[in-house]
């Protein structure tokens, strides 16, 4: 524009630039509001959306002043079209790096009650991030072209580089993408770590223990080991528990009270599957036992310490109730005398026994 500037475009462009700081903070108070709203329903998405446009509003609504206000001063084209170039600038600023909010806090709430792996996360906040600067550069005229071809020739000096770090990149996310283990099982590797997953980031995979210690395995070491995941493919597993009776026991009446018992833990104990049917297996005649197995069965795997705890308990006291004697070690005892083998039988020897075959007493 070639007019000069009057006392009328500086109350406009002042005008529009205080409506657009009034109407961020405004937008951020209704969205304030609306988000105590959306922190009662049971879906985490809605919580993150009205998080996201909290951050994007008052931008939005500050870029909009700006433009009107360039637009009512009497501005050169150049100076014209850098306010142009800066108000997008901003915006897709803005729009980039919620979007790469809300898409990293959607990667870790995709599944209930189990976090999202950070590799993940990283990834995806890292992709929009990408996206959304070469869409800048791209409006600002900056060629991309030149800029991706020294990114394709640097990227190889670089993994040359970082040969091991790449390595468990990539076995991370192989991890991932196989879906053989996810943030929350409960695994066992062949070297005897075990516990559950806690977060699978860039290098290396992190186990919580039992006894709430950290194990770090490097990602690549995980994907080639044998492993066992106690939640694939799916989390209940079955509890064998060991036992054993006195050869003279009623078997009939041991498995019939042994399975009421194991009923009544799978209905009452915490863990327990309550449909589940015990089974009892005898397995072992031996010389003072008839051993026998009980299968049960757990939700999760942290579950059958404390089904096997009452389990336990429970069935000692009814067995005391019922008369069922649980089997003790019997041992005999040889002993040489005088060349002659002497058997002793120590649950029923007295002091006056004479031994069978042993020299008179003088």
């Amino acid at each position: 524009m070639n007019r000069a500037l009057t006392l009328h475009d500086l109350v406009v462009a002042g005008s529009a630039i205080l409506g657009g700081i009034g109407a961020g903070l405004l937008l951020r108070v209704l969205l304030g509001w609306l988000g105590k709203g959306a922190t009662r329903t049971s879906w985490a998405g809605d919580d993150i959306l009205v998080g996201a446009l909290r951050t994007m509003a008052p931008w939005g609504a500050l870029a909009g002043g700006v433009s009107i206000a360039a637009a009512a001063l009497p501005l050169k084209r150049p100076v014209e079209h850098t306010v142009e170039q800066i108000v997008v600038a901003v915006l897709i600023l803005t729009v980039t790096v919620a979007a790469a909010r809300v898409v990293a806090q959607l990667m870790g709430v995709r599944s209930q009650g189990v976090g999202s792996a950070t590799i993940l996360v990283n990834i995806t906040r890292i992709a929009v991030l990408a996206i959304g600067l070469l869409i800048l550069l791209e409006t600002l005229g900056i060629s991309i072209a030149p800029l991706l071809t020294a990114l394709g020739v640097g990227g190889l000096a670089v993994a040359l580089a970082l040969q091991d770090t790449l390595a468990n990149l990539f076995a991370g996310v192989h991890i991932l993408a196989s879906k053989t283990v996810q943030v929350g099982d409960y695994i066992r590797l062949s070297s005897g770590e075990e516990g559950y997953v806690t977060d699978i980031n860039w290098r290396n995979t992190v186990i919580r223990t039992q006894s709430d210690n950290l194990v770090v395995i490097p990602n690549d070491q995980l994907a080639s080991t044998i492993m066992t995941n106690y939640h694939r493919p799916e989390q209940e597993l079955s509890i064998v528990v060991q036992a054993g009776v006195a050869l003279s026991s009623d078997l009939d009446l041991v498995e019939r009270v042994t399975v009421e018992v194991a009923h009544e833990v799978m209905a009452a104990v915490e863990g327990g599957v309550p449909d589940h049917d015990p089974v009892v297996r005898f397995h072992t005649f031996g010389d003072s036992r008839a051993g026998f197995s009980v299968v049960l069965r757990a939700l999760e795997f942290s579950d059958q310490f404390r089904i096997k705890h009452e389990f336990i308990k429970r069935l000692q006291l009814r067995y005391r109730e019922e008369g069922i004697e649980i089997a003790h070690p019997v041992r005999n005892i040889v002993l040489q005398h005088q060349d002659t083998p002497v058997l002793l039988l120590p649950r029923q020897r007295k002091e006056s026994d004479v031994p069978v075959g042993g020299p008179s007493a003088s």
